[in-house]
């Protein structure tokens, strides 16, 4: 399970480190193989006098899930009686799928999307001026062969891609990494 902790915290209540718990179960509407905190959606849980703040960061700021994801979310843990709930968008820093841990993108790959790559390696940051193709081999999440073709660069989602495995011939979807 991927948590990410807010750095002014070092202590959490039991009644943020139950939200955190709900929301592990709340799955994202588009990727229902892993949760919104798997993704990295949940940034944080705040505890307010009156009520529970969760921060949430949207994919990208078009998402179309965006509304129902907050509505997911409040209704867990207005529902596991930790709320009342409310939600606050955060957009900055921009959600990256480097946000997304090892164990969700092997989840991803169980579900049959290839997982994307990483973005960031030892803290650089990438600048990206124009792609003419993948720079990335997709592997196949289903044979695990590299020997794959882009069929189109959307899928189901604007934040993935449709390919097809040459060996196996199986088509698939691929978490784009942005």
């Amino acid at each position: 399970m991927t948590l990410v902790e807010s750095p002014a915290v070092a202590v959490r209540s039991p009644r943020v480190e139950q939200a955190w718990a709900v929301l592990d179960t709340v799955l994202d509407p588009e990727v229902p193989a892993l949760s919104v905190c798997e993704l990295g959606i949940v940034r944080e849980v705040i505890e307010h006098d009156d009520d529970l703040e969760v921060v949430l960061t949207p994919t990208y700021s078009g998402c179309p899930a965006t509304e129902l994801i907050e509505q997911l979310v409040r209704e867990a843990v207005d529902a596991a009686g930790l709320g009342p709930a409310r939600t606050t968008l955060r957009r900055a820093p921009a959600w990256t799928t480097d946000w997304i841990g090892e164990a969700a993108r092997r989840k991803l790959r169980e579900y049959g999307i290839a997982p994307p790559g990483h973005l960031v390696a030892d803290g650089a940051v990438p600048i990206r001026l124009h792609l003419h193709r993948n720079a990335e081999t997709v592997a196949c999440p289903r044979c695990g062969s590299a020997d794959t073709e882009r069929l189109s660069a959307f899928g189901a989602t604007a934040c993935k891609a449709l390919y097809r495995c040459i060996a196996c011939r199986e088509p698939f979807e691929h978490f784009k990494p942005i």
